[in-house]
């Protein structure tokens, strides 16, 4: 049975362009289109579509405000198109917070200036939401301590697990689609005083993830940035990799340093989850504890091994409360995780064994 789509967008040129593309697989059948969120409400409780794809700005009403109905009355799968500007960021972060899963750039060509690769990766992405369906705890879930600025204050300590009390020298976690939802929900319930430094890696846009970070800032106890050339990793701070770049985490005498490398032409991913985890392996060998969230793809899995072949420990989030079951399901499948969590249960694990 094909997945049903309904278009969203104020312009019309825009609406038919996306079809066209998404008609031409046989897997997808667009069922209707809407002209502003308004109409995109009617038709989402008319038509009940698998997927919505999904305009921010629109006259009537926007989407954010759409999606944050639809979200509430007939949960749905959605698909943001964004502009990649420091202002299209915050809304696409609204957006997914809202309850949208995924986002895609507004302006194809910043996907790629091959026409079949563009049409071939939105209609991937929709495709495979649409199969997956909404996680069992929906992303619009999100903790009430991220609805306001996080007081940095540290918590009481709690008995940690012995099998890992003072092995683990650095938290790593690697995710993708779903995974600003996902690592918001996760580094909100941290404390200030949480005793290792965490390095992430988020497939991002390099214009997101300053913004990115700045947001999770704001939302945490912990303090995050985007990562800088030399930054030296800390304790309560987690260090973001900048979109469009690798993060390279090197010991330097008795400290763990960052290097931020550019991506090789052949890296599809940039960030690559792979290059952090498996430069992880070199600099702290046996010492990470890796994490692995919602994602598409396979990203993680090869650095995964690295770390584990060194003796250190891999987590993986489970499938039901994955957005997109594929990067922890290599890690899985590979044999590589320690343990299988549902994504509200790692901020706990995390401060418990660390």
């Amino acid at each position: 049975m094909a997945v049903r789509v309904l278009v969203v967008d104020d312009s019309g040129f825009f609406r038919r362009r996306v079809t066209e593309m998404l008609s031409a697989d046989p897997r997808l059948e667009v069922v209707g289109s809407a002209a502003d969120g308004r109409e995109a409400i009617v038709q989402a409780q008319k038509l009940k579509p698998d997927v919505i794809t999904m305009d921010i700005e629109m006259p009537v009403m926007d989407g954010i405000t759409a999606v944050r109905r639809i979200m509430a009355t007939r949960p749905v799968p959605i698909l943001m198109f964004s502009s990649l500007t420091h202002e299209g960021a915050q809304s696409t972060f609204e957006a997914l917070e809202a309850g949208a899963v995924d986002y895609l750039p507004k302006n194809f060509e910043d996907i790629s200036r091959n026409r079949d690769e563009v049409a071939r990766v939105l209609r991937t992405r929709v495709w495979s939401i649409g199969v997956r369906g909404l996680p069992r705890h929906a992303a619009s879930a999100v903790p009430a301590a991220a609805t306001a600025t996080a007081a940095k204050v540290a918590a009481p300590p709690r008995p940690a697990s012995r099998s890992l009390r003072g092995k683990v020298k650095v938290v790593a976690i690697g995710t993708s689609t779903g995974g600003p939802v996902a690592l918001q929900q996760v580094l909100s319930a941290l404390p200030a005083n949480f005793p290792v430094p965490l390095v992430l890696v988020q497939h991002m846009p390099a214009s997101f993830t300053a913004a990115f970070a700045r947001r999770l800032d704001q939302l945490c106890a912990i303090t995050v940035r985007e990562a800088a050339e030399g930054d030296v990793l800390e304790s309560g701070c987690a260090l973001l990799a900048p979109g469009g770049k690798q993060m390279v985490i090197e010991s330097r005498g008795d400290r763990l340093r960052v290097h931020i490398a550019d991506s090789a032409p052949d890296q599809n991913y940039r960030p690559c989850v792979d290059v952090t985890f498996g430069s992880l392996a070199k600099a702290v060998p046996g010492h990470t504890l890796a994490v692995v969230l919602t994602g598409m793809g396979a990203d993680g899995r090869e650095g995964a091994r690295l770390l584990k072949e060194g003796g250190s420990h891999i987590w993986a989030q489970d499938e039901a409360t994955s957005v997109i079951y594929g990067m922890p399901a290599a890690i899985a499948q590979a044999g590589l995780a320690d343990h299988v969590l549902a994504l509200p249960e790692v901020a706990e694990r995390l401060v418990e064994t660390v």
